[in-house]
């Protein structure tokens, strides 16, 4: 009997173990997405949104956690279904709306509290209001309708690091959701056989008990990380709600009407060379243009530190006010090189995002026929053609 009893703990404490190790090791980073699921998803349809949302729940380990802990000691099947369900209606909720409309929160914060409600739920089951605090818990049903508010917000930041696309974007959100529900259920279903299965045995009461301070644990230990990452967050500024960034370019020296497009080409047929370095906040874009006339070359080389950027390299055709543009090449990556020959006259050049947690530097060095947009000296010649040019790519 001790043997058994002895063997049982061991057991626990190894659970215990493997849930504290899953946070620690993965750095906090939650819902990270890989570079390959990010370019995977930008030519995707619905069905890859689908399955990159169930791949994100499987993987994302604090929901998981979570939704673990609110099983933990519902014994019946309708208790189940009604508080998974509640959990899965606020995040769908706060998924859908947030990304839609383009709601973006610091999310080392969204994290950090995600971790917290993973040490409340656990707090919970072992009744530590009661017996720590001597007060009733809060009513279960609505907090667990406002976590999972919150953690609908984890699911939208990570989500909106994607160039998603304005025509069906409503579509994609939703099969993305579609998805995570999907790899909720797989989940849940393997976590109710192995809860089910054990709550038989006389090792159910110790097991849960160290499993839930485990949780604990865990969930504090996802909390300090997420704040050591948001403290050490080059832009802890940036936790604000905000609409999706309009791209807009000033060009002081192009005009667009009839009659101006010549003078314009005439003034960028010359050669020059330029070294340009451009920084990028964190979990932030940026775009940045020549103008090239036809016919006219732009070789270019642009690094980072090394930090890898989503860029997409495209032109928009001068006097176009259709929201038309072209798109030369778009990858992510920490180096580009490459010699483009403009098929039209018009802007040229990069939109960069870095979706890292740090501030990224490119260093951009280019040769050819182009005129700069950001400068804001105007020559003799230009100060009778003075235009701007706003670019929106909601592909991007």
């Amino acid at each position: 009997m001790l043997f058994k009893s002895s063997l049982s703990a061991r057991l626990c404490y190894l659970v215990a173990g493997l849930l504290v190790y899953s946070v620690a090791s993965q750095v906090a980073y939650a819902h990270g997405m890989s570079e390959a699921d990010k370019l995977a998803i930008i030519d995707g349809g619905n069905l890859r949104y689908m399955w990159l949302g169930a791949t994100h729940m499987l993987s994302g380990y604090d929901h998981l956690l979570f939704v673990f802990g609110i099983i933990f000691f519902l014994r019946t099947f309708r208790d189940i279904a009604k508080y998974v369900t509640a959990f899965t209606l606020g995040h769908s909720v706060t998924l859908v709306y947030a990304t839609f409309n383009a709601i973006q929160l610091n999310y080392f914060l969204i994290d950090a509290v995600i971790g917290l409600s993973v040490c409340y739920i656990a707090f919970s089951n072992i009744d530590g209001f009661r017996k720590y605090l001597n007060i009733n818990p809060p009513n279960m049903m609505f907090m667990i309708i406002g976590l999972g508010l919150i953690h609908g917000f984890g699911l939208s930041t990570r989500l909106q690091e994607l160039p998603l696309s304005e025509d069906n974007l409503l579509l994609n959100i939703i099969s993305f959701n579609v998805g995570i529900e999907l790899g909720q259920i797989s989940a849940l279903a393997l976590m109710l056989l192995l809860v089910t299965a054990w709550r038989k045995r006389q090792t159910f009461q110790a097991f849960s008990l160290i499993a839930n301070y485990g949780l604990i644990v865990a969930g504090s230990l996802l909390f300090l990380m997420q704040m050591h990452g948001y403290s050490h967050a080059s832009n802890p500024e940036e936790f604000v709600v905000n609409s999706r960034p309009i791209q807009v370019v000033t060009n002081n020296n192009i005009a667009t009407e009839k009659g101006a497009e010549k003078s314009a080409e005439q003034l960028v047929q010359r050669q020059q060379t330029d070294l340009i370095r451009i920084t990028i906040p964190a979990r932030a874009d940026k775009e940045y243009k020549f103008y090239l006339a036809k016919g006219a070359t732009l070789e270019y080389t642009w690094k980072t530190e090394g930090a890898e950027l989503f860029y997409d390299f495209h032109g928009e055709p001068a006097g176009d006010t259709s929201g038309y543009f072209k798109s030369f090449k778009k990858s992510t990556a920490s180096k580009e090189s490459g010699t483009l020959t403009a098929i039209f006259g018009g802007t040229h050049g990069w939109y960069w995002k870095n979706s890292s947690p740090l501030e990224a530097t490119i260093t951009l060095e280019t040769k050819g026929e182009y005129q700069r947009l950001d400068l804001k000296e105007e020559s003799k010649d230009t100060k009778s053609i003075e235009n701007t040019i706003q670019t929106t790519h909601d592909t991007l």
